[in-house]
């Protein structure tokens, strides 16, 4: 006999009806959030820990207080260096007049030649008659006093205002002395602009940084609450195209290691233009194979960063660079909810990222501490 559909609905109710009732089971783990779920990886491959790196190497982009780490802190780092292979740091809060002065003297005391300060410019002021000449001025002063290049944070174009108020752009012509003083005393301008183009997108379960900003909110760019994404980003290229002769790097690979035919496009373009690696080996990390033939192709216009300091967080890069391992942890999950994968970089590619191209961009470091 055959059943009609509602029969066999009704025969389905008296089933349910009959089965015990009682409190739900809750499965082990099952409260879990996706903040706190962390898997184990069960992948059974070989693995190289890499804790030095295989060339000594400039970190390009560090940030320390010069005028206030004590004697006894700059001799941990040091130590902290020398186990990493790092001969030269770049301290990119070197702060201007007599705080760079001080900080200079403080951390090179007893180390010379180990810590590279760069200037930074305060925008406070713009919008006043003469401010590009007065802080080109001081730029000047401060190359003359030990600076060796100039630092420019993401507050230009994101929160920076000129004295009527108004947000200052990354190509503001006002600021044009500047990028031309640093032209004609031979200096790199190290620039951050703008921050990962998801802070921007929708805060939705599409966004591929959704764990950060639910970690950090205060990350979210919200409408309106500054410039669009791809003005900010479009701002600073435009002005490495009007300063041809100022040499910038773009830190944190231009926040474009997303796309790094986009990002080699730009470079192919404008010659004067470099990228950092800051903070962003995991965008290198996750496509091993483009990543390593982009590396091959533009080995001349990359150089090592790491950005915040951490001595263990460096042992990614290396395991990155110079293994060919699969499936990796990055050292900080909120940043990337993926795993690594190492690129296997060639020695003479490895050079160019750990050292030399920072020595033709910061003439004024050491080369004794380096290979020939």
């Amino acid at each position: 006999m055959r059943l009609t559909a509602a029969e066999m609905f009704g025969g389905l109710l008296v089933l349910v009806g009959m089965l015990p009732v009682g409190p739900v089971r809750q499965v082990a783990g099952q409260g879990i959030t996706v903040q706190e779920y962390e898997p184990r990886n069960t992948l059974v491959v070989s693995e190289h820990m890499v804790t030095r790196s295989r060339f000594p190497f400039v970190d390009i982009h560090g940030h320390q207080n010069g005028t206030r780490i004590s004697q006894g802190d700059v001799d941990r780092l040091i130590g902290e260096m020398d186990e990493l292979n790092m001969a030269v740091m770049v301290n990119l809060s070197g702060g201007s007049g007599t705080n760079l002065v001080r900080g200079l003297e403080n951390m090179n005391r007893d180390h010379p030649g180990r810590f590279v300060f760069f200037a930074n410019v305060d925008f406070r002021g713009v919008g006043e008659p003469g401010w590009g000449e007065r802080a080109a001025a001081q730029l000047e002063a401060d190359v003359a006093a030990g600076a060796a290049g100039l630092k420019i944070f993401k507050n230009l174009g994101l929160s920076a205002l000129d004295t009527d108020g108004n947000r200052i752009p990354v190509d503001d012509p006002r600021l044009d002395p500047v990028w031309a003083k640093a032209g004609e005393l031979g200096i790199t301008v190290l620039i951050h602009s703008a921050d990962p183009a998801e802070f921007w997108q929708p805060y939705d379960r599409f966004n591929e940084r959704w764990l950060e900003l639910t970690l950090r909110p205060r990350r979210l760019q919200p409408p309106g609450r500054s410039a669009p994404f791809e003005k900010i980003i479009g701002e600073q290229h435009n002005l490495f195209r009007r300063h041809g002769n100022t040499r910038f790097i773009s830190a944190h690979l231009g926040w474009l290691g997303h796309d790094l035919t986009r990002l080699g496009t730009l470079l192919d373009e404008m010659p004067n233009m470099y990228v950092g690696l800051g903070a962003v080996i995991y965008e290198l990390g996750r496509q091993p194979r483009f990543a390593r033939k982009w590396l091959i192709q533009y080995q001349d216009r990359v150089v090592m960063g790491k950005d915040s300091y951490d001595q263990e967080e460096f042992y990614t890069y290396f395991r990155v660079f110079e293994t060919e391992d699969d499936y990796f942890d990055y050292y900080r999950r909120y940043h990337a909810f993926w795993q690594m994968y190492g690129l296997d970089l060639p020695d003479e590619v490895l050079r160019k990222i750990y050292y030399q191209n920072a020595l033709d961009l910061v003439p004024t470091i050491d080369r004794s501490l380096f290979p020939n």
